[in-house]
């Protein structure tokens, strides 16, 4: 999440005041696990890259030819040997990780991988060494053209999504969308029951969702290395919108896990529900 500090302290003002009346709302948008689930058999893995000292790649497990879990997995190795000074650049690591070929991942289409060892602005909110896994909508050509020399970059960047589309509960910074938009990725939209005030937020793990010219783009976790570290197990439900943009599979879980038996971590979305646009 390559944010400025305009940006990041923006978001702690809104968000401060943001409340948490539509818990209720957001248990009818995510759908029960099934009882009696098919069963989920390995679709593949994705070309490995090179992460710290270890290896890091996508996979995707699937049943009955369809998405359950699209995820990212690297291996313990991973989290040590990082790249520990930014000199002045944000994302020393940014790698885009592709999914296995000729595998359903429903409205999933890559992951843009960052590393940010110095954190970033505001001070005391997310300035711990952390990750960002950007799971895209949009396709690697459409990302890159996210940026401010082009032409019709304003026309875009103000563009923001109907507030139908966008997740129960999430925010945008105050400020023009032009302003806020980040070259390469887009706006960002913050959780408002989740207020990063400093002195009062301890940053972990965190969900942010993506947008630009009117489209969602990105669901991002952004995770401390110092939290994978402790070896987590999470799985927590992604919160919805109220309608869709595209007919397709969409994620409505979100989990991080580590496998003892392999030492791999994974970041995962799954629970994929068929939407139709509207």
């Amino acid at each position: 999440m390559n944010r400025t500090a305009t940006l990041a302290a923006a978001a702690v003002l809104v968000l401060a005041g943001c409340g948490n009346d539509d818990d209720d709302d957001l248990e009818s948008l995510v759908p029960a696990a099934a009882d009696s689930p098919a069963p989920v058999v390995s679709a593949g893995d994705g070309p490995s890259q090179t992460l710290g000292n270890g290896k890091v790649w996508t996979y995707v497990t699937s049943s009955a030819g369809q998405p359950v879990e699209v995820g990212v997995r690297f291996s313990a190795a991973a989290l040590e040997g990082l790249a520990s000074d930014t000199h002045g650049d944000l994302h020393p690591v940014g790698m885009v990780l592709s999914f296995p070929t000729n595998v359903a991942t429903g409205v999933l289409d890559h992951v843009e991988l960052y590393w940010n060892p110095q954190g970033h602005e505001p001070p005391g909110v997310w300035d711990k060494p952390h990750f960002d896994y950007h799971f895209y909508l949009t396709d690697e050509a459409a990302v890159k053209e996210i940026v401010p020399t082009a032409p019709d970059f304003a026309t875009k960047a103000a563009n923001i999504p109907d507030a139908k589309y966008i997740a129960a509960d999430f925010v945008a910074p105050p400020g023009t969308a032009v302003d806020n938009t980040i070259p390469g990725m887009g706006l960002h939209w913050l959780d408002g029951t989740e207020p990063p005030v400093p002195g009062q937020y301890t940053f972990t793990e965190t969900m942010i969702h993506g947008s630009y010219d009117g489209a969602v783009t990105f669901i991002e976790p952004m995770i401390t290395r110092e939290w994978l570290l402790t070896k987590p197990t999470l799985n927590e439900a992604i919160k919805q919108p109220q309608a869709y943009q595209r007919t397709g599979l969409w994620p409505t879980t979100y989990s991080v896990r580590f496998d003892s038996a392999t030492n791999e971590y994974s970041v995962a979305l799954g629970g994929f529900v068929q939407r139709a646009s509207s």
